[in-house]
């Protein structure tokens, strides 16, 4: 009976070596095609969180430019022009934007007012380059409409035009970085890289 009773026992652990062995290599199996699915989703969340924390920044950085905006004359869009070529009511405008993307470190304090394009109507806008350190090409884009008229809806009353005002439009382009962890998943998947986000904000002219 013991050779049989031996045996038995030594069947049994070589059944249990096995399904051990195949028990720990699907896990390691599982884990490894888990584990770049988990890396993309950790990486997804922190990413389009960003995203909506700098779009955020970028609202804020409109209503300050606008809330600037409002309080300056508009007796100097066509005179009055400063050395870049831009009415001088609109350089504090600009200036408000990029000192608070600055501040909330969406951009570097590097970027400083330029020259604005030729106006288009009442809008000026300005191209401004450097204001990353990381993306040197990237360009902030601020326009300025000195001109915009509500002519209709509560805000403006029954006859039209009841108000005018300023809008202050800023654009600028957040980097994602779901664009290396994607490939994980899918090898020479490409994902835009670059998303331009825009923010405006208006205000009532009261001068």
């Amino acid at each position: 009976m013991r050779p049989a009773v031996h045996s038995r026992a030594s069947s049994f652990r070589r059944f249990l070596e096995v399904l051990l062995n195949e028990t720990v290599g699907s896990a390691i199996l599982e884990f490894a095609i888990a584990l770049p699915v988990l890396v993309v989703f950790i990486v997804g969340i922190y990413d389009f969180s960003a995203a909506f924390n700098e779009k955020q920044k970028i609202e804020q950085a409109a209503q300050e430019g606008a809330i600037i905006a409002g309080s300056q004359p508009t007796s100097d869009l066509f005179s009055d022009l400063a050395p870049n070529g831009s009415p001088i009511s609109l350089v504090p405008v600009a200036t408000a934007v990029l000192n608070s993307l600055a501040a909330s470190g969406v951009t570097t304090a590097t970027c400083t007012v330029g020259s604005p394009s030729a106006p288009s109507g009442l809008t000026w806008t300005y191209t401004i380059a450097g204001c990353s350190s990381a993306y040197p090409s990237d360009n902030l884009v601020i326009a300025i409409n000195r001109g915009w008229v509500c002519s209709s809806g509560t805000p403006c009353g029954s006859a039209p035009p009841e108000a005018v005002g300023t809008t202050v439009t800023v654009t600028y382009p957040y980097r994602w970085q779901f664009n290396s962890v994607i490939q994980l998943l899918i090898p020479g998947a490409s994902y835009a890289a670059r998303t331009y986000l825009t923010e405006a904000a208006t205000v009532h002219n009261q001068m």
